[in-house]
């Protein structure tokens, strides 16, 4: 085995766990809800979410992974260093955010991170202008989204039935929740299994193991679904706890309705290339179910936390990486 094929296998190694930890961490966002309103057991539901974040990229495409591995930096000043920097810096924003317990993004996290490493290389010309604008405007948007989805979605089902006992209207949306659950899973894993996947494909492309860097391999699609899939079966029950109860109270109509507008603001970026967080578009289609009745049933020092978090996540994320660049510049000739 040669120096490189060590140091990228190692690498990869890292990305991998970034991905296993972001499934953990993930995880509220894709059962949160069909657990709060008791739909699933949470050993259940863990085991039907992390069956369609696997299945995702199978069914959807891998249309943002193309795009993290050759639209946001100039391949021709990557190299591994620049990956490992970047997933280091986006690892320790997530821990410390996680000691704070501040909610944050590891899907921007990676992408501030992989955008720091390179400007700590080359400074920030190695930019790729396209899709940063588009992406940046996406952090805010998404979660609008998914919130004005989500409240008209709760008031249509509300109207539709005003007149239908709740306990009957339940059962139906009890049904309904396992389709939007999968739904959102899917959308889940779609996009944020394959900004890993595109990580990899940076690595792969700057080691000289593939010839392009928007050709994603088969075992890499594996391995990165594989990885976010056991994140997401190993749980995270505090958060379950915040995104499912924290927010707002929630019933099986407001779960599927909750679940169908996160879905769908996730989907429409993602057939666009486009990563997005799904931690923020699932709050903000919460918080759009919880806002029908009253603007108190929302917690909103909660939601002012989110925001925060879209608005250091990916400068953080960048200096720290930058740092990390450099150092192991310090110590490795031709980093």
């Amino acid at each position: 085995m040669t120096p490189t094929f060590l140091l990228v296998a190692s690498i990869v190694l890292i990305a991998l766990l970034f991905d296993f930890i972001n499934g953990f961490h993930d995880s509220a966002n894709s059962i949160a809800t069909i657990v709060a309103t008791r739909v699933l057991s949470p050993s259940v539901a863990v085991l039907w979410a992390a069956f369609f974040n696997f299945a995702a990229a199978f069914l959807l495409g891998t249309g943002v992974a193309s795009s993290i591995a050759s639209g946001y930096i100039d391949p021709a000043i990557v190299t591994p260093y620049v990956v490992l920097a970047g997933l280091l810096g986006a690892i320790v924003w997530d821990l410390i955010t996680w000691w704070l317990g501040l909610p944050t993004s590891s899907s921007h996290a990676l992408i501030g991170g992989y955008a720091g490493a390179a400007i700590g290389k080359a400074g920030f010309a190695t930019l790729v202008g396209g899709k940063w604008l588009t992406t940046i405007s996406f952090i805010v948007l998404s979660p609008l989204i998914g919130m004005f989805l989500a409240h008209t979605l709760m008031l249509i089902v509300e109207w539709s039935f005003r007149r239908t006992p709740p306990s009957t209207a339940d059962k139906y949306f009890r049904r309904l929740q396992l389709l939007s659950s999968a739904l959102f899973s899917s959308a889940h894993g779609t996009n944020d299994a394959q900004k890993t996947m595109g990580i990899i494909t940076a690595l792969l492309f700057a080691a000289r193991y593939q010839k392009d860097n928007l050709h994603i391999q088969t075992w890499v699609i594996l391995a990165a679904s594989t990885a976010i899939s056991l994140g997401t079966l190993s749980g995270g029950w505090k958060i379950v706890k915040t995104m499912g109860t924290r927010l707002t109270r929630l019933q099986p109509r407001g779960g599927f309705c909750a679940e169908t507008g996160a879905a769908l603001s996730i989907l429409f970026p993602t057939l666009l290339g486009l990563p997005v967080s799904t931690t923020h578009a699932i709050a903000g289609a919460i918080a759009g179910v919880g806002s029908v009745h009253r603007k108190k049933a929302v917690r909103w020092s909660l939601a002012r936390e989110i925001v925060w978090a879209w608005v250091l996540t990916i400068p953080s994320a960048a200096f720290i990486s930058a740092i990390c660049f450099l150092i192991l510049r310090m110590f490795v000739a031709g980093a």
